[in-house]
């Protein structure tokens, strides 16, 4: 196996099936003594200055409600 200029790898499709890695698959590598582990996770990891704020928004309006607040009246 080759690693690309990226820095990125093909996982065989024998390992994907195995572990149940399909696209969009969340995975983590987990390091053991020295051994690197590739586990999928549960939730995506989010980056950036927004991330506790993910998740937390609620309205209690329709698309086009919140459509029209977004127009110029």
């Amino acid at each position: 196996m080759r690693v690309t200029t990226k820095g990125q790898v093909t996982i065989p499709r024998i390992i994907r099936e195995s572990l149940g890695i399909t696209p969009e698959t969340e995975i983590d590598f987990i390091e053991d003594n020295g051994k690197f582990y590739i586990v999928k996770t549960d939730e995506p990891k989010i980056k950036g200055k927004f991330k506790n704020l993910r998740g937390i928004a609620t309205a209690n309006m329709s698309t086009e409600e919140i459509m029209n607040l977004t127009r110029d009246a």
